[in-house]
């Protein structure tokens, strides 16, 4: 069975991870139409995948040969699109960093829901090789996580900025997927949270660096469960091109209750246990894009709705919240009630 799907958008990811997950998947997908705010890439879409360009994502929602919509750009419409898929009853991917707030967020959730539609948030950090490798290490030889140390260091180029949204807190939707790919890794939710923030830049009074600590454990029992330390930031002067490459930390590391590992993304691995190291580089495996919209296809498919994606990216947003409420204070925010 294919699934004919609508593109809105294409976004930064359509050359490297989209199209050609569309290309390798073509006995599951056909696109049908394309809606962008960019006339003349639209049109070279559609050509080349023999579908139509459709002015209007509710006209595109509503042709009867679209059974599905994958969002693939974060443009000026948000979250209208997701609205629109819901009126007519067809599946979403989402693939854009949706600006949305927590009130509005929950909205959404509560459309989706009644509407019945499968959907799925796009969380590449999930479906990387690397991941999906140490959760079968975790299972078979390394044990439950007890500890993990997450960082990432941001260059100008790395940031998602949100098309007319130049003062966007760009930190944000980093945050938010770390959070939730942390979660992932530990198959459970933090209770409560603790945050830091440094304001480094004048200007528009955003941080440039935030550190997060999650606390896994049961209420009343701070501590004694797995703890995951999280930080992310723009601290390295644009003016200094040679030093955000310098030394860069691992993107993860998890200490288990039989060894360690130490996980670059998207593809490399390296653990640690009695027996000593183990260096692993995992280039074959399927591409993420892949790995995404399989999951998306089974998903719909699936006589039964899937529980949302988006609801695992509101719980994390509403940490990274409360994390920088706990900074405002100086002190433990309880998470387990979100």
């Amino acid at each position: 069975m294919k699934l004919r799907v609508g593109l809105v958008g294409l976004g930064d990811h359509w050359e490297k991870r989209h199209r050609p997950a569309l290309r390798a998947l073509a006995d599951r997908y056909e696109v049908r139409a394309v809606c962008g705010e960019v006339a003349h890439l639209a049109n070279a879409a559609a050509g080349e995948f023999n579908a139509t360009a459709v002015d209007g994502f509710r006209a595109l929602a509503a042709r009867d040969d679209v059974d599905a919509i994958l969002m693939l750009a974060p443009q000026w419409y948000g979250a209208l699109p997701i609205l629109a898929a819901c009126d007519y009853g067809k599946a979403v991917f989402c693939a854009s960093a949706l600006e949305l707030e927590t009130d509005e967020t929950r909205k959404v959730l509560d459309r989706i829901e009644t509407s019945g539609i499968a959907f799925t948030l796009e969380l590449p950090r999930r479906f990387m090789p690397a991941t999906l490798r140490l959760k079968e290490l975790i299972a078979t030889h390394l044990g439950a996580p007890q500890i993990l140390f997450c960082h990432e260091r941001l260059s100008g180029g790395q940031q998602i900025r949100l098309e007319g949204k130049p003062d966007s807190n760009l930190l944000l939707y980093h945050l938010i997927e770390i959070v939730d790919w942390c979660s992932y890794i530990v198959e459970g939710n933090p209770t409560s949270v603790i945050g830091f923030c440094h304001a480094g830049r004048e200007q528009d009074k955003a941080s440039d660096y935030e550190m997060l600590s999650l606390d896994f454990s049961k209420r009343g029992e701070p501590g004694e469960g797995v703890i995951a330390q999280i930080s992310c930031g723009q601290y390295i002067n644009d003016a200094w091109p040679e030093a955000i490459t310098f030394r860069p930390p691992a993107a993860l590391q998890v200490r288990c209750e039989r060894g360690i590992a130490f996980i670059d993304l998207p593809s490399n691995l390296v653990w640690f246990d009695e027996a000593g190291r183990h260096m692993e580089s995992l280039d074959s495996e399927r591409p993420v894009g892949e790995q995404m919209l399989s999951s998306f296809y089974r998903d719909v498919i699936s006589l039964v709705q899937p529980r949302t994606s988006l609801h695992d990216s509101y719980r994390s947003l509403a940490i990274v919240l409360a994390a920088r409420q706990s900074a405002m204070k100086g002190q433990r925010v309880l998470t387990d009630d979100i």
